[in-house]
């Protein structure tokens, strides 16, 4: 009688606790992809707009500025890891967590971030906007 008891009180334990473990240890991820990845279509983003994408495992973010120019960065907030997005009524990227802000080179420039997002390298290749990642970064 005291083994089932045990064995049950055990297998309650367990099924309280793994739950637990599995959120706070999660499970690492892979990297999907290379070092680069078509992010767009020449003529899909409208000046002064933005549009995430897929890059690996993880979101990116590419704008198009006002200029038409192209930037691309992580879309993956440094404060609390949200997703970030493009808000074109300030020309910045913006972190609805904690209203964090960053410029269109990923410098934090208001709220909680504590350091820029990652950027990365964008060139156009035929119909194709190329996102790659910075050489030494």
């Amino acid at each position: 009688m005291q083994v089932l008891l045990g064995g049950g009180l055990l297998a309650s334990a367990v099924s309280f606790l793994y739950p637990v473990w599995r959120y706070l240890v999660p499970p690492v991820a892979t990297d999907l992809g290379g070092d680069s990845v078509v992010a767009a279509k020449v003529g899909e983003l409208k000046a002064n707009s933005g549009k995430i994408f897929r890059f690996g495992s993880r979101p990116g973010l590419l704008v198009r500025t006002a200029d038409g120019e192209y930037r691309a960065m992580s879309a993956i907030c440094t404060h609390l890891n949200c997703t970030v997005q493009y808000r074109s009524d300030v020309r910045e990227v913006w972190c609805a967590c904690h209203n964090g802000f960053y410029d269109l080179n990923g410098r934090n420039i208001a709220g909680p971030p504590p350091r820029p997002l990652e950027s990365y390298a964008v060139h156009v290749n035929g119909d194709d906007v190329v996102v790659s990642r910075r050489r030494g970064t």
